[in-house]
């Protein structure tokens, strides 16, 4: 499926399938051919396991944009908490972290693969003394990628878009992109999405559709994760921004809340089909 010119996909992880063979039937119910897929699972397989896994996969006839890797230990329950343990942030987790990204990378590798997303965890402000630790320990990853023909894409939301093109040109590696994400900026009370796709620009290397609503106390509480189309990003300001930006990419749809995830990932569709018209 194809809309303004861009491939049009889901996550695999906001279909909630049963098994491998599961989310295959859910994507193609859809009618749609591209996923982002989840590789933490498949990273930490035997290797009998995971050869039946990337075989079912290599036939499935799906054209995977990414993969997305995340991490135990994780916790969303609060902005704080989640400011605590997400990412490559934390000192104890940062090796272990960093090695299962590798592996999930050499599965990237084995699907073909070319870029891996991840919440790297919130980056301080550069005049904190942990922010260069952070621009190393990205650097770290970005290099662990490189060596497999990888890109890291680094999931927006935590930080502003001026804080993260700083972070970006700091970082000084080819191989980095954002994997933009409008609702996240909402949800983390990180500024206006479509003016950050103005100032990242050439930066975004992959993007997610997905919708929010800000919460009364932005970047203390979270906001609500809504259908695309419903909340505070505009569907045609979206499309346009991205546009304008010179993003030809996939978009491709993220749904993380709610019971019906089917049917809000076809009223994206529906959303994205009748703007671009």
């Amino acid at each position: 499926m194809n809309i303004a010119g861009h491939d049009i996909g889901v996550c695999s992880w906001s279909l909630a399938p049963k098994n491998t063979q599961d989310l295959i039937s859910r994507v193609k119910e859809l009618g749609l051919e591209h996923v982002q897929l989840a590789l933490g699972a498949l990273a930490q397989m035997d290797d009998k396991q995971k050869h039946q896994e990337l075989g079912l996969l290599g036939k499935s006839g799906l054209t995977f944009t990414a993969g997305m890797i995340g991490f135990p230990g994780e916790d969303y329950t609060t902005i704080g908490t989640i400011k605590k343990t997400g990412g490559y942030v934390n000192e104890k987790e940062y090796p272990v972290r960093r090695a299962l990204t590798k592996a999930a990378g050499q599965v990237a590798v084995d699907l073909g693969i070319k870029l891996v997303s991840a919440h790297i965890g919130f980056v301080p402000p550069s005049s904190d003394p942990n922010y260069d630790k952070m621009v190393t320990r990205i650097g770290e990853i970005a290099g662990d990628f490189k060596s497999l023909g990888l890109t890291l894409g680094m999931e927006t939301g935590q930080e502003t878009a001026p804080e993260l093109l700083q972070f970006l040109n700091d970082l000084a590696v080819t191989n980095v992109k954002v994997n933009f994400d409008p609702a996240n900026m909402i949800l983390y009370g990180a500024g206006d999405p479509i003016e950050a796709i103005g100032i990242l620009g050439r930066h975004i290397g992959h993007v997610h559709v997905k919708d929010a609503t800000m919460s009364a106390t932005p970047g203390v509480a979270w906001g609500a994760e809504v259908p695309f189309g419903t909340g505070q990003v505009p569907p045609k300001e979206f499309l346009r921004a991205l546009k304008d930006a010179g993003y030809t990419g996939p978009l491709v749809i993220e749904r993380e809340a709610g019971e019906k995830r089917m049917e809000d990932v076809r009223f994206a569709i529906e959303t994205l089909t009748e703007v671009a018209g």
